[in-house]
């Protein structure tokens, strides 16, 4: 594959950075009052405004070039169409199938959704009984990754759809600390357990899967006590089927969707418990129109294209290393995370698609938290921290929870933290302002510097009028199709995680070592002297 950097439209865009670099995004604001409605865009219900970059429209022009230069119409167009774009495991990929209208759907799609929303019905209505003839209360999805990270966030983000009468929990973490907290206040005859795997051989998962499993048959002391309390998602049912349950409580997916794309699959039953079927459907519905905006609308008012375009602006070009997430929702305290694994595990790639390597840096660390709380813990690094992030503040217009002055002020300190990050304070204005509070010119000349703060931060901000179930599918249909743009620009496949893999297999080899202290002796010096420190304390 031809090297993105050696194209005619890197190296313009390499020669114009010489020039911006010099360009303080403030000055760009007053020279042209128009900046904002020129840099900003509205589609699937999602607003936003990337003005806040340092760009011009030459530079927005350039950067438009690249997608064309990788011909990305024809890597959309081999996505939605289902041709093999999964090279290293030879896939399709499909996750925007899951979210088509009924009418449209796979017949497999439609069935398994349809089965699985008569089923999350079913347990948020009480209809579905546990092995005491009670109804269900709280529910359980044992997954890790992409069956976990999806789910959970999705759930605590649309919390206020919730009816109450079904408290959802989510177990990842091998550490049995993680299961025994949650085990311990349920009541094992109300409580259904979603076992959520791929491939129902992860490691972590199985774990939890097991333990959980252990506890409903202790508690129970009845025979086949887990028969209802037991439902497996998975693309390996027979595996299901082998650990002990029922035909009729597996839910398939399939090969063609990845682990981190999956929440709009059978994996979502969490979520369809949590907000029901009709509002599952606007999730879904949510999603395909970002579908619909990223496939059709020209590169320069293309939501997601322009989010990657200006990614890659900033990574390769102003070589910013990391990328902070604010969503200034406390709902979306999970968002971080999740956007976390999609972006890192995507793209967080050393080669190309024919296995050569890159010659430019690829996904840049992603973080964040919730605004306000992010400001009086991070954000000083951002605004006067020798190592520059850009952010994506994210914000509702409107609140779930409209309380006295509570949404003015938190939108306040969102547009005030963006504004800060792209405008700064000069040494003159902090100096004029400390003279204006009346200290002696000695005095604010030497506190002056400390509180300079340089700007030149860019920052996108995406409003939407309320996180509702389809404003959060678009969202993260838009987040989706961003990384999926920037893949196909440095040529790299978005889709496979192999460095996953190699933890995964080096641990498998670990544990006989520290079965039998025999076996423990074969691997490296440090590796050896740690698990020996293990038996000496277990």
């Amino acid at each position: 594959m031809n090297k993105i950097t050696q194209s005619a439209a890197w190296q313009k865009l390499n020669k114009h950075q010489q020039q911006m670099a010099k360009v303080a995004m403030r000055d760009l604001f007053n020279d042209d009052p128009e900046r904002f409605s020129k840099y900003s865009l509205e589609a699937a219900d999602l607003f936003l405004d990337y003005s806040k970059n340092r760009i011009t429209q030459e530079t927005f022009d350039l950067l438009c070039e690249l997608p064309d230069n990788r011909d990305l119409a024809s890597h959309i167009e081999a996505m939605f169409s289902g041709q093999i774009i999964n090279t290293t495991e030879q896939r399709a990929v499909l996750h925007t199938a899951l979210r088509n209208p009924d009418e449209t759907s796979k017949p497999e799609v439609l069935e398994t959704r349809n089965k699985m929303l008569a089923s999350a019905e079913a347990i948020r209505h009480g209809k579905w009984k546990g092995f005491s003839g009670l109804a269900i209360t709280d529910v359980v999805n044992i997954g890790i990754g992409g069956s976990d990270l999806g789910p959970a966030m999705v759930t605590q983000a649309l919390k206020p759809y919730q009816a109450g009468n079904i408290k959802l929990h989510f177990v990842s973490n091998v550490d049995g600390t993680h299961i025994w907290e949650t085990l311990k206040e349920l009541n094992p005859a109300t409580t259904l357990f979603i076992i959520a795997s791929k491939t129902f051989t992860t490691q972590e998962t199985l774990c939890n899967a097991n333990t959980a499993k252990e506890w409903l048959e202790q508690k129970a002391q009845t025979a086949n006590a887990s028969e209802q309390h037991l439902i497996a998602v998975t693309a390996q049912p027979e595996r299901a089927q082998e650990f002990g349950i029922k035909t009729e409580h597996i839910y398939p997916f399939w090969d063609w969707v990845g682990g981190r794309y999956s929440l709009w699959s059978a994996i979502g039953l969490a979520i369809a418990i949590a907000i029901g079927a009709d509002k599952f459907r606007e999730f879904l519905a949510g999603a395909h129109a970002m579908d619909d905006h990223f496939r059709h609308a020209p590169w320069n008012q293309n939501m997601p294209v322009i989010l990657a375009l200006l990614g890659i602006w900033n990574s390769n070009f102003f070589n910013h290393k990391t990328q902070v997430v604010l969503p200034y929702d406390q709902y979306l305290e999970l968002l971080p995370a999740y956007l976390q694994q999609l972006d890192m595990e995507s793209n967080g790639k050393r080669v190309d698609v024919d296995g050569s390597p890159l010659d430019t840096s690829t996904a840049p660390i992603i973080w964040g938290s919730v605004g306000t709380n992010g400001q009086h813990a991070f954000h000083q690094l951002l605004l006067q921290g020798t190592q520059k992030a850009p952010a994506d503040f994210i914000m509702p217009l409107n609140s779930q929870n409209p309380i006295g002055q509570h949404h003015m002020l938190l939108f306040a300190n969102c547009l005030a933290q963006s504004q800060a990050m792209m405008q700064g304070k000069t040494e003159a204005e902090a100096t004029e302002e400390l003279l204006s509070q009346g200290m002696a010119a000695e005095a604010a000349a030497q506190l002056a510097p400390h509180k300079v703060i340089p700007g030149n931060v860019p920052n996108n901000t995406i409003l939407v009028n309320k996180i509702t179930p389809a404003t959060l599918g678009a969202l993260i249909a838009l987040y989706e199709h961003k990384v999926f743009v920037q893949g196909t620009i440095w040529g790299i496949n978005p889709f496979d995680q192999w460095g996953v893999e190699l933890g995964k297999q080096l641990a498998k080899n670990i544990i006989p070592g520290l079965q039998d202290s025999v076996k423990s002796k074969q691997f490296d010096s440090s590796t050896c002297g740690l698990i020996k420190k293990y038996f000496q304390n277990n």
